[in-house]
């Protein structure tokens, strides 16, 4: 891997420079983008862009494309529904999908698409109800108000999501009122071979030559839903030099933490991370050798997992980077003499990181029980997750809302019921695989002498625990439906509506393990909520409040997979002193293939090739500040036009996770060129043709689909 040349974004330093920075909607510094590249982004144009961006519940982000409901993301965000829609005998991952009329769009089993219509900000209203409140009297009181908030919100109403953001590490608090959409269905989807062109070896890499793109549309009472607000698609191609704004949902940065939580990340965290992913890898790769089959159930789990190998290793290799992390260092001792100077400052913040340092020093000594009994590295299996879901709900939603664990609050129950009782297939092969797997780390890193996992293993090995468990659960009967697998969720929602009463009797394997092991996980995750992550969330505030004292409040928070909008142009840059051009081109695509695997092109644009000008535009990359979860982002230019499709980063993009460096940190893209054209050359999918750019269709496009 490339050695990464990072300039750090200093902890709480002043306005950020250059093209940084992923923004709320609420504080999007228009003037900066005035003042650099000409154009001022006005509230109704911010407003439109919000309105016409989506965010895909499961981790990625999207945008409305039509006025029919039409959404475009990447391949990979949509891979888990391709796959769930595939069988052995109609393979879409391999071969591509795509409805020739209405009536084939397919649903999702298990994807909800959500539209932010509204965010105010309830920061006054948290601290009142959390003011002079400590450990576990704080955390009681944040998470009622926060559950009240959103309930109140919500009104009830399954088509409404309504979420507590904590920003700036708690210096701020947002609600966010979304639009729900939960029937989602697939439209159009290439082929993996070209959507993940070059595999692995060319992940975060650039130059590129993928088509990762797919398109869903939503649907509301059985219709395509009306959509307002959406991209219209731009007629001019984007080009070096020009404006580009990025609108998606980064999952997480972490630009904003104390040294003290950095280390933890740094030496504890991501080393273990790196270990268990690897040894995930090997056995998954292993499986895969079964046969076709095996290799078809597992292929989007394996690409999980190399893809967030790859992501880890780059973000620990920033952290170890010695220069990048005295800067970190250097601005936190900055800020801190700041503080110490006024005594004002110094007896309401001054504390704050050393508290934040104890705890992070505390996590470390319960750090495995909570992965292994609460968290899902031991018992990690889809079935118990469920059996895990319905214990849990028996107990708490009977409770006043305000006192239930926060993922069973009132407001949040229709995603918890879309979850549950979703028919996604879960094969009973690969399961056992994993559950085996994580019961024997389990054993491995708690010890063999564990009372949890004395409780868990019993006299049994984790091979036949495994085994036993998944063979005997009716969590997921699969049955066939016109060539797919689905699972048949009506003992979930026997036991859901039963209650209590309907739990205690069950004897599937699953839910009496779930019994089992509730009280230990319960307990392990109170101590960790009320002893470690209070006293971070409380000291993180003051900490927040001592940099926005300091260095004022113009300044973005980090990551929370929340939508932001970040601001850059179309440039290239250097590396190994040598300069990386911007763009490619779709004859790129085919030099750069080699006929086999991850470099093998699919039939259709084998056939195709003649057909396509090679001069077109494949990929790019852009100054935007993006992060993992902005993958399907739509990438506008001041029409606020699609001109572009966020997939990836480049390598040096990773470290983009603590500090931001203008000069190599890229956003990469399919341009939306390639699209057009292989919409029309390669798959003759005029219906989405037309929808992008109506009259488009009118010009004779090339032969039928060859995938679908």
């Amino acid at each position: 891997m490339k050695r990464l040349f990072l300039i750090a974004t200093l902890v709480g330093a002043a306005p950020a420079l250059a093209d940084e920075g992923m923004w709320t909607y609420n504080n999007f510094p228009s003037a900066k983008v005035k003042e650099k590249y000409g154009f001022d982004p006005s509230q109704e144009w911010l407003d439109k862009v919000r309105l016409s961006s989506a965010r895909m519940a499961g981790g990625c982000s999207a945008s409305f494309v039509s006025p029919n409901g039409l959404v475009m993301t990447n391949h990979h965000c949509a891979r888990g529904c391709i796959e769930q829609l595939s069988g052995s005998k109609k393979d879409y991952i391999a071969n591509g999908f795509y409805a020739k009329s209405a009536a084939e769009e397919t649903q999702c089993p298990a994807m909800e698409l959500n539209q932010l219509v509204q965010l105010t900000d309830v920061t006054a209203t948290l601290n009142k109800a959390t003011q002079g409140l400590t450990g576990k009297a704080y955390s009681d009181a944040l998470k009622a108000k926060m559950s009240e908030l959103e309930q109140t919100c919500s009104a009830g109403d399954a088509k409404v999501r309504c979420d507590v953001v904590t920003l700036y590490q708690g210096g701020q608090y947002n609600l966010y009122k979304y639009r729900r959409f939960q029937d989602v269905r697939l439209v159009m989807a290439p082929e993996h071979a070209i959507a993940f062109f070059g595999g692995d070896p060319d992940n975060f890499e650039f130059p590129r030559y993928d088509l990762d793109v797919t398109f869903l549309r939503v649907y509301e009472d059985g219709k395509p839903a009306t959509t307002d607000h959406y991209f219209k698609w731009s007629e001019k191609s984007v080009k070096e030099g020009d404006l580009t704004f990025i609108s998606g949902h980064p999952g997480r940065t972490s630009r904003k933490l104390t040294i003290a939580e950095l280390e933890y990340q740094r030496d504890v965290a991501m080393p273990k991370q790196l270990f268990m992913m690897s040894e995930l890898r090997g056995m998954v790769t292993e499986f895969q050798k079964r046969g076709p089959e095996q290799k078809r159930i597992s292929n989007n789990l394996l690409f999980g997992i190399e893809n967030g190998l790859k992501a880890v290793k780059g973000r620990l290799e920033a952290l170890q980077d010695k220069t990048f992390f005295a800067q970190k260092v250097a601005a936190e001792q900055e800020l801190r003499k700041k503080v110490e100077s006024n005594p004002e400052m110094k007896k309401k913040y001054g504390a704050a990181w050393d508290e934040i340092a104890k705890a992070e020093a505390q996590f470390v000594h319960v750090r495995k029980d909570l992965a292994y009994m609460e968290g899902g590295s031991g018992l990690s299996s889809s079935l118990f997750s469920i059996a895990k879901t319905l214990v849990r709900a028996s107990e708490e939603l009977p409770k006043e809302n305000g006192l239930r664990l926060r993922e069973y609050n009132q407001a949040g129950l229709p995603a918890l019921q879309a979850s549950l009782f979703s028919q996604a297939p879960i094969y009973p092969e690969l399961e056992i695989l994993r559950l085996s797997f994580g019961l024997t780390k389990m054993r491995e890193e708690l010890g063999s002498n564990h009372p949890f996992v004395k409780k868990v293993l019993g006299k049994e090995s984790p091979d036949k625990l495994a085994a036993r468990l998944v063979k005997g659960s009716k969590l997921c009967v699969l049955k066939d439906v016109k060539g797919s697998k689905v699972c048949d969720v009506s003992v979930r929602k026997s036991l859901f509506d039963g209650g209590k009463a309907a739990i205690a009797a069950s004897k599937d394997p699953m839910i009496q393990l779930a019994l089992l092991v509730d009280g230990d996980a319960r307990a392990i995750r109170k101590n960790v909520e009320e002893n470690i992550d209070a006293v971070i969330k409380k000291n993180s505030e003051l900490v927040a409040q001592a940099k926005f004292d300091t260095y004022g409040t113009n300044q973005y928070p980090d990551a929370t997979f929340t939508l932001r909008l970040s601001y850059g142009s179309v440039k290239g840059y250097m590396e190994d002193g040598k300069p990386v051009a911007p763009i490619t081109q779709m004859s790129g695509t085919f030099a750069h293939a080699t006929g086999e695997d991850p470099f093998a092109l699919p039939p259709s644009w084998l056939k195709s090739e003649k057909h396509i000008d090679g001069a077109t535009a494949m990929n790019m990359v852009t100054t935007n500040d993006i992060i993992g979860g902005n993958s399907g982002s739509p990438v506008i230019n001041k029409d606020a036009e699609i001109v572009g499709l966020v997939f990836d980063g480049n390598i040096q993009s990773l470290g983009g996770e603590y500090g931001f460096d203008e000069s190599s940190n890229r956003a990469v893209s399919v341009h939306s060129d390639a699209i057009i054209e292989s919409l029309k050359k390669v798959y003759g999918a005029t219906r989405v043709l037309e929808e992008l750019r109506p009259g488009s269709t009118k010009v004779p496009a090339a032969k039928a689909n060859p995938a679908g």
